[in-house]
């Protein structure tokens, strides 16, 4: 199984980095993790196709986690997909898309689409599958506009991948990540503490209650990529692929 990191960046776009979208693949499973603003293009750079992509699992409703939704259902009808696709994310999911497809693209919620599509709101802490992915979230802190927040213990294939999405430090994390094959974490600043953020010094203060096996940081900002080179642990970059 492979996670491929379409993109890594802030809301910013820090380094030149595209918005969040993660892609992982095997021998049974093809999935994106949120899919920011820029999604489309970063996929199609990557020549990744579409077409297979089976689950999108949305961690929050900002528009570098969730935005690029509208633009990849456009490109999946003039595509003429036919597969269905299932989109997961926190509740009030349904009602987040159908307005930001009209923001975006006036009458697109209410076209008929080729393919079956399905759009489910997941609880905290409640486990749902889907094919062979096993998604259990767990409530994130990152203010108050954009929420629910959802970080992702993820299962399939026999591995496990945890997503800590953008949050400060909750207990939470350590249950969605223990043990993981793959915790991938916010580290937005280095040693700053801010309100909504986490930064790489408190993450490193629960890493021994976390146990993953391997962490990559994602969603840096301008003050940690400047530091990316000396940094004991791995940096996502675009294109990044981690093998599990």
């Amino acid at each position: 199984m492979q996670l491929r990191f379409v993109g890594c960046g802030d809301a910013l776009g820090s380094g030149g980095r595209f918005n969040t979208c993660f892609h992982v693949t095997g021998a049974q499973v093809n999935f994106l993790i949120d899919c920011g603003a820029s999604s489309l293009p970063a996929l199609k750079r990557l020549g990744i196709a579409r077409d297979g992509i089976e689950l999108i699992l949305i961690t929050h409703f900002h528009g570098d986690h969730f935005a690029g939704l509208p633009f990849l259902l456009l490109d999946a009808q003039f595509t003429r997909r036919s597969r269905p696709l299932v989109i997961a994310g926190p509740q009030g999911i349904e009602t987040k898309l159908t307005g930001l497809m009209e923001t975006l693209f006036e009458h697109s919620s209410r076209t008929q689409q080729r393919f079956d599509l399905s759009v489910v709101a997941l609880e905290p802490e409640q486990s749902r599958t889907f094919g062979e992915v096993r998604v259990t979230p767990y409530p994130a802190v990152h203010g108050e506009s954009g929420g629910p927040f959802l970080a992702y213990r993820i299962e399939a294939e026999g591995r496990i991948i945890a997503y800590s999405a953008d949050t400060e430090w909750t207990d939470t994390l350590i249950p969605a990540a223990r043990d993981a094959d793959l915790f991938i974490a916010e580290a937005y600043y280095y040693d700053r503490i801010v309100k909504n953020h986490l930064s790489l010094k408190t993450l490193e203060a629960h890493l021994p209650a976390i146990n993953a096996k391997r962490l990559v940081l994602t969603h840096m900002s301008e003050d940690m990529l400047a530091r990316a080179g000396e940094l004991p642990y791995l940096a996502a970059h675009d294109g990044m692929a981690v093998e599990l």
